[in-house]
């Protein structure tokens, strides 16, 4: 059986007529003003996007009056993957836009400096909040980073595709997936077990994030330790250094950047967690310093419980609510850019 394919005309197509160079920054421009127009004359999120949508398809519908139906796809296609990548976007940019319009006029020097300790109404700051959260999640990262890279260390290094290696992976691939509420009951019920009923420390709090940032760090170092090439391991078995030297003189520092990068962005990720710091450690007005003693105030739950029980009035509470999230933005987006340096700078030269 033979297939017959029909050749494409290039000199017909380049001959064939074209919409101007200007027509699809002036449907752009179109859909932006009437989308404008649309929001403030309607007031309708939902309208205006559906208005500006519905325009910028008026491109393929010229092009395939003027140019014909082989463009016209190509256009469709096009305006179809842009507006889908707008509207994934949306979403980023009203968060931001909402958390930072109101969230900055509370911010001030006295925001960052003092507690809620013996204030109603308006001031106070978040101070006692900031400590707690650099405690939990620093003793958290304490935790979690060794059993995490020496996990990924076994699993490449010395499990050699065994039984037990693929249970492992298994169970940090559930682990990953588990709500962190799971994580914070999980470490409530350990810590009732040795202070009894009705227990609130910080050091709980690092437990519970502990266990949602393992599987995270396991994961990402296994991936860039595997990215080590293996005639690095043989150039140095070949030299005679066991083999513990070499993961540590050579693995180590060749996959440093990566298993950095991947360390703090799971910081970034357990440090906006509510549900198990809510369980386990508890709020506060007051600073406190001490992981092994009493409640402990950290910006999510700061955040919430100042949404969930703002006070009279409650203006200044949700006021200092929006600041809270805005400064825990701040610090996963500083943790986000902290990753992409280090592993811009410190990743072999032929990987940048």
């Amino acid at each position: 059986m033979t297939t017959t394919i029909n050749p494409v005309d290039v000199t017909a197509e380049l001959r064939a007529a074209q919409l101007p160079t200007w027509a699809p920054k002036g449907v752009l421009a179109l859909a932006a003003v009437a989308g404008l127009a649309t929001h403030f004359l309607g007031d309708s999120a939902l309208l205006t996007v559906a208005v500006t949508w519905s325009i910028c398809y008026l491109l393929p519908v010229w092009s395939l009056i003027v140019e014909g139906t082989r463009k016209a796809t190509d256009r469709f296609v096009t305006v179809l993957v842009t507006s889908a990548f707008a509207l994934a976007l949306f979403p980023l940019f009203s968060i931001l836009f909402t958390v930072v319009s109101k969230g900055t006029k509370v911010l001030s020097a006295e925001f960052f400096t003092y507690s809620m300790r013996n204030v109603v109404g308006e001031g106070g700051g978040i101070y006692q909040a900031m400590v707690g959260t650099l405690l939990i999640t620093g003793a958290a990262t304490v935790i979690s980073v060794p059993i995490g890279l020496f996990a990924a260390i076994y699993l490449v290094e010395y499990a050699d595709g065994n039984r037990l290696s693929r249970w492992v992976r298994f169970l940090v691939d559930v682990m990953t997936g588990i709500p962190s509420i799971v994580a914070g009951l999980f470490a409530y019920a350990l810590f009732v077990l040795f202070f009894g009923e009705g227990v609130r420390m910080g050091i709980g709090g690092s437990v519970a994030l502990s266990v949602l940032m393992i599987p995270v760090v396991v994961r990402s170092s296994e991936e860039m330790l595997k990215l080590v090439p293996n005639e690095l391991r043989e150039a140095s078995y070949a030299l005679g250094v066991p083999k513990w030297r070499t993961v540590a003189k050579v693995v180590l520092p060749t996959a440093l950047a990566g298993i950095v990068t991947g360390i703090t962005l799971s910081i970034a990720r357990v440090i906006g967690e509510t549900a198990p710091l809510l369980i386990i450690a508890g709020i506060t007005d007051s600073v406190n310093f001490n992981l092994f003693e009493g409640r402990m105030a950290t910006l999510p739950v700061f955040t919430f419980s100042s949404i969930a029980n703002p006070g009279i009035p409650p203006q200044f509470s949700i006021d200092r609510a929006w600041g809270a999230a805005l400064v825990l933005l701040l610090i996963v987006m500083l943790l986000n850019l902290i990753a992409r340096l280090v592993s811009y700078f410190f990743s072999p030269k032929g990987e940048r």
